[in-house]
């Protein structure tokens, strides 16, 4: 009987640690990282649906799926560090390259029957370009928020990636991030208590 091993090398991201030469207060799996970008980016779309009146061509079901995998190469290259990923364009295309090999690699784990539809959600290649910039956000938007949850610890070792990742969000000029920023963002900063005070 012949086996596909690619689900179960999916269920490996739990144990690929992300934020690697930083210390952190709590560390971050790239398995929570996925799916905390998955819910963000879903409520993005949602937002150019209902609020921005931006998304007429997005589809939020299939960007939500696609961040589920947006980082599933990582499980062979592990986590690139940003500040070397993004060094210089020698070594992002260079990486690029490489996350597009071990997504190839990744996809031929399947029958051949999945692979193709398998490998556009590895690569990002299912989304439009209006929804891969939301996928992008929605990436950014996880790395803000564990940034300020580091800094609320009283960690700041995160100071200064939160203040890139604000400039690098800023930079997107998305209505839908900004709505998310001045609508949603602020109760990250709140506890249980005053999330749910009133409310239910």
């Amino acid at each position: 009987m012949k086996t596909y091993p690619f689900h179960a090398l999916l269920s490996r991201m739990k144990y690929i640690t992300r934020w690697a030469l930083m210390r952190n207060a709590r560390p971050e799996s790239l398995s929570e990282h996925t799916a905390d970008t998955a819910l963000l980016a879903h409520a993005l779309c949602l937002i150019a649906k209902n609020c921005t009146g931006t998304g007429d061509s997005i589809r939020p079901d299939t960007v939500a799926a696609a961040a589920l995998y947006h980082d599933a190469p990582e499980i062979l290259t592990g986590d690139m560090p940003t500040p070397v990923k993004y060094k210089n364009d020698a070594l992002r295309t260079a990486y690029k390259a490489v996350e597009a090999e071990s997504a190839r690699a990744m996809a031929s784990l399947l029958p051949e029957e999945l692979q193709g539809v398998e490998e556009s959600y590895l690569t990002g290649a299912v989304l439009n370009d209006a929804e891969r910039r939301l996928l992008k956000a929605a990436d950014r938007l996880s790395a803000l928020i564990k940034c300020m949850e580091e800094e609320s610890s009283g960690n700041r070792e995160f100071a200064a990636a939160l203040e890139q990742q604000k400039q690098a969000l800023a930079g997107m000029h998305s209505p839908e991030v900004d709505y998310f920023m001045e609508h949603m963002l602020p109760c990250y900063n709140q506890n249980l208590d005053e999330l749910t005070r009133g409310r239910f």
